[in-house]
């Protein structure tokens, strides 16, 4: 029954973009319903199972009454020294477990309740695109205005910084970065990191970034925004580890970094959720103390599907460059296609589902983002069928 009532969205939800995976998934199931075989390569749901010694530890710590009760604030400092250590092996970083590090419900959580903290109507954030849809949600739900950089190709997807005009960066008060970057899979250097946090110091402007990916690398390991001096004096960094053990649907991660910004970002989360629960963070401490091990067997996984489902592209006649890191492939079909136009006739003809690049932002316009969470013998298949596709315009 219809109600009379008329009820309206708030202008801040309005101004969010049209949500345009509606559509994708309406052709999805069309074809679905006919009979077709779907490939789904569009979200970043990784196939592979959470490890085994970390469901483990799950299945006893649910039973420890200790996990029964609101976890709240930073929750478990055990879980936060874990942290510290990891981030003291990986990137050689001595983070204070009390004031620089802070759980998250998965980084995604963190991100965008962190404007809540540091925006205030009309503040300016910049945000490099394509790019995670969430940068510029969070901005939005603050009542902060975006400010697009566009990343391409010839500038290894690297926002050109320099090119912002004087007035925006008096004006912004958050630089969002990601790198290894969703969707382009492109990194970042110590000497790009350098010339932000310059750029950072001389207008005051908190850096943001989110390293969701940095272990998701097949040669090179990515390095931490915090590694680079004077970092500390003006970011904050998300870490998560959806990606990186398989647990996108456990949610948790942390944020570490500047104690003001993690000590913001607290207040925000302390008058909004109860914290991580328990048992997860007990599972996480598992994942990190054995993250070696673990990671390892996932990226050789994910490097032989990326060379796989490189290879086939190209033999299709696609445009890209081999992904370094991350599990997707950002790459360009063999005629001028729009993205959405693309990936309708890639789920036509082919039953195979992905993401069209300006879903992330108008840059990412006639690219399409493959992720590799399917096994080799299925993208096999895909790469068959994508090869019988018939491009003429």
């Amino acid at each position: 029954m219809m109600s009379s009532v008329k009820f309206n969205f708030s202008n801040r939800l309005k101004q969010l973009p049209p949500y345009l995976f509606v559509e994708i998934d309406k052709i999805k199931q069309k074809a679905i319903s006919e009979g077709a075989d779907i490939i789904n390569l569009g979200v970043g749901d990784p196939d592979i199972p959470t490890p085994e010694i970390i469901r483990e530890k799950m299945k006893t710590a649910i039973d420890d009454s200790e996990n029964f009760q609101y976890p709240l604030g930073k929750g478990k400092i055990q879980f936060r020294e874990e942290v510290q250590k990891f981030l003291k092996r990986r990137y050689n970083l001595n983070l204070d477990p009390v004031d620089q590090i802070q759980p998250l419900i998965g980084s995604k959580e963190g991100i965008a309740h962190f404007p809540f903290a540091f925006i205030n109507p009309g503040d300016v954030t910049i945000i490099p695109e394509p790019a995670y849809p969430v940068y510029n949600s969070g901005t939005i739900f603050a009542g902060g205005n975006p400010y697009f950089v566009s990343l391409n190709a010839d500038n290894n997807f690297l926002p050109d910084l320099g090119k912002v005009p004087a007035n925006i960066l008096n004006k912004a008060k958050i630089i969002y970065l990601n790198y290894p970057n969703n969707p382009t899979g492109a990194m970042a250097t110590k000497e790009f990191f350098e010339g932000v946090i310059k750029i950072a110091k001389e207008y005051g402007i908190i850096v943001v970034h989110d390293a969701a990916y940095n272990e998701m690398y097949f040669e090179e390991q990515p390095v931490s925004f915090l590694e680079i001096e004077g970092a500390m004096e003006v970011g904050i960094e998300f870490h998560s580890l959806s990606k990186t053990f398989s647990m996108t649907g456990w949610r948790i991660g942390w944020a570490c970094g500047n104690e003001v910004l993690i000590k913001g970002l607290g207040a925000i989360k302390n008058n909004i959720d109860s914290g991580v629960f328990g048992a997860i963070q007990d599972a996480g401490i598992e994942a990190l103390i054995n993250h070696d091990e673990l990671v390892g067997k996932t990226r050789s996984i994910y490097k032989k599907r990326a060379e796989v489902m490189t290879a086939g592209l190209k033999r299709a006649g696609w445009e890209m460059d081999i992904p370094k890191a991350t599990f997707y492939i950002w790459a360009q079909p063999p005629k001028k296609f729009t993205s959405m136009d693309a990936v309708k006739k890639i789920i036509k003809e082919a039953g195979i589902v992905c993401t069209p690049g300006s879903g992330f932002g108008p840059s990412g316009d006639g690219y399409v983002r493959f992720a590799l969470t399917k096994s080799v013998e299925k993208l096999e298949e895909a790469i068959k069928r994508i090869n019988k596709i018939k491009w003429q315009i």
